[in-house]
């Protein structure tokens, strides 16, 4: 398994505990920052994660901001990214399972390293499921993303 990690500056002390986690149990990081602990914009970071998961780099993405939720919000700008804020463990195998999520985000400022661990861990053994409802609307998801690109472009 490969993960595209980022953070931004209010997730950057969590990150080292994450990346230390995630290669304690054989996961090949790929970190695109942020690598100090001055100010960053977290959506410049979700663009490397979503781009490295698009283009087959990583199998999934990984976000550590302050609370997630902007790091949810920029990734899921990204067509073809489904990002979930988690910070429950149902939440975490669930979006996968069900949503077929391929960017989770968390809140470095809302969760410990303990959780962290257990969220990621719970992330990375989900797999979506096979049954049609999640598959279908996992589809009406993507025909949702063609049609508002369509709109926006002026051709719908």
């Amino acid at each position: 398994m490969i993960i595209s990690l980022g953070c931004d500056h209010a997730g950057f002390p969590l990150k080292f505990e994450v990346v230390d986690y995630l290669e304690g149990i054989g996961v090949k990081v790929i970190d695109h920052g942020s690598y100090t602990p001055e100010p960053v914009d977290f959506p410049d970071i979700a663009k490397l994660v979503c781009n490295s998961v698009l283009n087959g780099e990583a199998n999934r993405g990984l976000m550590v901001c302050g609370t997630g939720v902007g790091a949810s919000i920029a990734a899921n700008k990204v067509p073809g990214i489904r990002a979930a804020l988690c910070h429950d463990i149902h939440s975490a195998h669930q979006c996968v399972e069900h949503d077929n999520v391929n960017v989770m985000c968390i809140g470095a400022k809302i969760i410990g390293s303990w959780l962290a661990k257990d969220l990621i861990q719970a992330f990375l053994e989900a797999e979506f499921s096979t049954e049609p409802q999640f598959r279908r609307r996992v589809q009406k998801l993507h025909e949702l993303e063609l049609d508002m690109a369509r709109y926006y472009k002026g051709q719908l």
